[in-house]
């Protein structure tokens, strides 16, 4: 009769035979025929999608800055540069603009005491002020329509509906980052709400700080 010790022994060989020698089960990659249904859930990291909105940022820059470059030194060299009646409308949309940034931080606030409640409602207010703004930028195309001021009329114009386009362009672009953050089911996402609230929120403000900045020179340089 085996003892209790070589019961035990035979019984250590065993496991370390089947666990891959150090006793350890083999891990489980989620490969094989159930396509990848056992896999842990993972998300990313965060830094992937704070320097992914740093490059567009930057870039979004870049574009801009080359169009004030080429802005400055057309309305320096230019005869047939010719001023039209400034859209005061601009201002309504620029406050707007502004108080939707200060709607977000506040929804940002609210997320980080968890009131998800709070958070959703003013991200939505967020959201609408994006698509009132988009809006009121119609209303001041239509307005220079009236008055006979069209992009061809001359080197101004040109540039007014240039920088206001491309601007509301991007302007598009934000309001489907905070579209795709109010509808997102962030329970089995690859990133937090936090931090695509965070991501969302420096693009929103540097469109912002730029509409700002665009507004005042083409009011000075009309």
């Amino acid at each position: 009769m085996r003892s209790t010790t070589d019961v035990q022994e035979i019984e250590l060989i065993i496991e370390n035979v089947g666990g891959g020698g150090g006793g350890k089960p083999p891990a489980n990659d989620g490969g094989g025929d159930d396509g990848g249904r056992g896999r842990p859930f993972r998300r990313f990291s965060p830094k992937r999608y704070f320097t992914g909105i740093a490059v567009a940022i930057v870039s979004i820059l870049m574009f801009f800055m080359a169009l004030v470059s080429a802005y400055v030194v057309r309305k320096g060299s230019a005869n047939d540069w010719a001023t039209f009646h400034f859209p005061g409308l601009i201002w309504g949309n620029t406050a707007i603009l502004v108080a939707s940034s200060l709607t977000l931080e506040l929804a940002r606030k609210r997320l980080a005491k968890l009131d998800i409640s709070g958070f959703r409602t003013l991200w939505w207010i967020t959201t609408v002020l994006g698509l009132v703004f988009l809006a009121g930028q119609i209303f001041v195309w239509r307005q220079l329509l009236d008055q006979g001021v069209f992009m061809a009329t001359n080197p101004a114009s040109s540039f007014f509906y240039v920088f206001t386009g491309a601007h509301a362009f991007h302007i598009v672009a934000g309001v489907g980052t905070l579209l795709f953050v109010a509808l997102r089911n962030f329970d089995r996402a690859k990133v937090t709400r936090a931090v695509a609230a965070e991501v969302s929120s420096y693009f929103w403000h540097f469109l912002d700080g730029l509409w700002v900045f665009l507004a005042v020179l083409l009011y000075l340089g009309r």
